[in-house]
């Protein structure tokens, strides 16, 4: 393995697949990397991070309908310092391949875009909590928001939070969000369609994420 790790986010609307995905991509390269130098966790909250799975519980929780949007951007950003302090960075430094379902972009998107609070001031509060720690590079799983929403409802395992109760149109505006951010970052964030089968998504996936990390 090389000395430098490698930070991937997976990041995508509601209903695309997301955590299903990263999870066949944590044990592809488990198994051609050694399953000591591949980690997953994700946002918000983090893996074994008590602080940030706290945060978590409050942003989440059904009851908290009365937070406000600007609060709900700083908690995102509170927890988010918390992980990458904690987990990010030395992982980074101990040259682990990590996997991380969702990051920023999901805060550009939900609280910046769709919440009207202005990607730029939420790349203000991020800046400060990230310590310039960004994703080498970013899966972006995209599927329209009708068909997303289908998927959640048919999903009768899945838990429902607070987030997922919003309405229509706010999931139209985060589509159109990560359409934005994908064009902006396209160096960085590849869009790969989330509306196939998983077996498709899976390999599309996979495929780039090889190619990207390329020879350890």
């Amino acid at each position: 393995m090389s000395k430098k790790g490698i930070f991937i986010t997976f990041e995508g609307p509601d209903g695309c697949g997301k955590t299903t995905i990263i999870n066949l991509i944590y044990q592809d390269l488990q198994k051609k990397f050694g399953q000591e130098n591949v980690v997953l966790t994700r946002e918000p909250g983090g893996k074994n991070n008590i602080i940030a799975e706290d945060i978590r519980n409050i942003l989440l929780n059904k009851i908290n309908y009365k937070i406000s949007d600007r609060t709900e951007a700083l908690l995102f950003a509170a927890s988010r310092a918390q992980h990458v302090k904690d987990f990010i960075i030395p992982n980074l430094e101990s040259g682990k391949i990590i996997l991380c379902d969702r990051y920023i972009d999901s805060s550009l998107v939900y609280q910046g875009y769709a919440r009207n609070i202005g990607m730029e001031n939420i790349w203000e509060i991020n800046k400060f909590a990230i310590l310039n720690t960004m994703p080498d590079f970013t899966i972006l799983l995209m599927i329209e928001p009708e068909k997303g929403l289908a998927r959640i409802q048919a999903n009768k395992n899945r838990d429902v939070n607070r987030l997922d109760r919003e309405t229509l149109d706010m999931h139209k505006k985060v589509y159109e969000g990560y359409k934005i951010i994908a064009q902006k970052y396209s160096d960085r964030i590849i869009a790969i369609n989330a509306e196939n089968n998983i077996d498709k998504v899976h390999q599309d996936t996979l495929e780039v994420v090889l190619k990207r990390i390329g020879d350890r």
